[in-house]
């Protein structure tokens, strides 16, 4: 029997890795999901079945699958219902209860062993894995809370907050260490006192980045409920948990490194720098100048006769639902013989992919998704060039304004193309805060309206011409 459960985890974790590769690329990525989900479900069923002691009863049984049953209900209705624009606050979340999850092994664990003596080595176990799973769990919340706009940074940050997070996260280590030390006979006090500070801590870590770094705070965070989940491996001595807690925290810390480098900054930068928090604007330059406004007769007449054109979405695309009419807007300017690509920057939406997500639901082809390299490479025979949504992606005080916060930062270099149209509700700076010069350039005109419906008309204006 322990035999053929080690081959069943084998089989459960060979689906696991061979479902993740698959996510590495958009065309494979639906089929990825649903050979990992698969491979975590054969894990679930050898985990019921395998003898657990103490636990193997049916009336354990019955918890287990009572669980499972509602959280599979919940999570399948949570899916189905959820908007594309709130997807990054749907894995925030989920993020966050897997983090909440680890948690809870490690309370429960120290409570089984509150009057014993713990190993040094298990402690060290025990403690990470609360310490952890506690902070990805409370950060996960606070970026959730953030993401859906019922937080804004000024409400959670202070002057100092750095400082203090430094200081308290010292408080935290030294009081975790004296638990593996002394903290026999009173594990139960100890882990009390961990978790508390250490819900506070995730609140506090998270709290002074701004939304700009939203995605990137993401990225790690998922990573840390990896890494998680990996050390409450090693507690329980699954080996399936190990594994799958180190492919997602390694992964998780790769996708992270990606974006930081997307962003040229270093992540010790995004976890201080305050770029795109209420704080965010102290030393930039203020954008100022006459903007032009284009007419939709004219827009529809230059795409037309267009040869390339680039579209750029921004989170204002998910805002309006305008990946549809995006898509049609394609399909229109492809009988024309007109070629139309995407330019998706690695940290454009609120989480990783978001704008991939967003297009492939439309039923964009992937081959026409750019990364930011090679869409720069094709700038220059772009004719128009359409920013839907996008801000501080294309903002040129990126490339030549030194006192700009994202100064250094690699971005959709739009002022290469001939022409430049912006969708905006309105002038104001993006997420970050930012003021952006390109609406003033001589090249760029704007059109001011919600994205989905100035797509729709200037579609119908196309089709007038037609």
């Amino acid at each position: 029997m322990e035999a053929l459960l080690k081959i069943v985890y084998l089989i459960g974790a060979v689906f696991i890795v061979w479902g993740l590769k698959n996510l590495s690329k958009p065309e494979t990525a639906s089929k990825g999901n649903m050979i990992a989900a698969l491979g975590m479900g054969i894990a679930i069923l050898a985990a019921i079945i395998e003898p657990t002691g103490e636990y193997n009863s049916n009336a354990s049984l019955i918890w287990i699958i009572g669980a499972l049953a509602i959280g599979s209900v919940v999570g399948v209705i949570m899916a189905k219902r959820v908007e594309m624009t709130a997807m990054p606050q749907l894995v925030s979340l989920f993020n966050g209860l897997g983090g909440a999850s680890a948690m809870l092994l490690a309370v429960i664990e120290f409570f089984n062993n509150h009057e014993g003596f713990i190993p040094l080595g298990n402690s060290f176990i025990l403690v990470s894995t609360l310490f952890i799973g506690t902070v990805s769990f409370s950060g996960s919340v606070l970026a959730y809370l953030k993401l859906d706009g019922k937080v804004q940074d000024k409400n959670v940050t202070f002057r100092g907050h750095q400082t203090f997070n430094n200081v308290f996260l010292v408080v935290i280590l030294a009081i975790s260490v004296m638990c593996m030390i002394y903290g026999e006979g009173n594990y139960g006090m100890y882990c009390i006192v961990i978790m508390v500070l250490s819900l506070i801590y995730g609140f506090s870590f998270v709290a002074p980045i701004g939304g700009a770094d939203m995605p990137v705070v993401i990225s790690l965070l998922n990573s840390l409920t990896g890494i998680s989940a990996a050390t409450a491996g090693i507690l329980f001595g699954s080996q399936i948990m190990l594994l799958g807690g180190i492919l997602v925290g390694a992964s998780g810390i790769i996708l992270t490194i990606i974006m930081c480098n997307a962003m040229n900054r270093s992540l010790l930068n995004v976890l201080i720098g305050n770029f795109g928090s209420s704080q965010s604007n102290a030393g930039s330059e203020t954008a100022t100048g006459v903007y032009k406004e284009v007419a939709l007769s004219d827009l529809s007449i230059q795409l037309y006769y267009a040869k390339q054109v680039m579209i750029v979405p921004g989170y204002g695309l998910a805002v309006s639902q305008a990946q549809k009419v995006c898509q049609e807007l394609e399909q229109i300017l492809n009988k024309n013989n007109v070629e139309v690509y995407y330019a998706i920057h690695p940290v454009a939406g609120r989480m990783p992919g978001h704008m991939n997500v967003l297009l492939a639901e439309a039923n964009v082809s992937y081959d026409k998704l750019l990364a930011l390299e090679e869409a720069n490479d094709k700038m220059a025979n772009t004719d128009v060039t359409i920013i839907v949504g996008a801000n501080d992606v294309v903002n040129p005080d990126a490339l030549n304004n030194p006192s700009s916060p994202i100064y250094g930062m690699p971005i959709i270099e739009v002022l290469r193309s001939k022409s430049i149209v912006v969708l905006k509700r309105s002038t104001k700076p993006g997420y970050a805060g930012i003021e952006n010069p390109l609406f003033f350039d001589p090249k760029t005109k704007l059109l001011f309206g919600d994205a989905k419906e100035s797509l729709n008309k200037l579609v119908q204006e196309i089709k007038s011409l037609g």
